[in-house]
């Protein structure tokens, strides 16, 4: 799954969660929703992507991969495969 597919789908996340009043909570959901449902590999396929270029990402989107980023454990000298 390319990088693009995986800021595609993080999207989809936020827009879902956007409908709630208080972006803190949503952006906490996105994040949860993440560490839940998507392995290690394609958080970590988003967390480089995010790095890369951000701009694709919708804010909330943009904020929870940036919380992820902070905690997930990422060998930088490790290729992904």
């Amino acid at each position: 799954m390319s990088g693009q597919q995986l800021v595609e789908m993080a999207n989809d996340i936020a827009t879902f969660f956007a409908a709630e009043p208080d972006p803190a909570v949503a952006t906490l959901g996105i994040e949860s929703h993440l560490r839940k449902f998507w392995s290690p590999r394609m958080r970590t396929k988003l967390i480089e992507q995010w790095r890369r270029d951000d701009s694709a990402l919708t804010p909330l989107a943009a904020a929870a991969v940036a919380r992820l980023a902070q905690t997930e454990q990422i060998d930088e000298d490790q290729p992904q495969q």
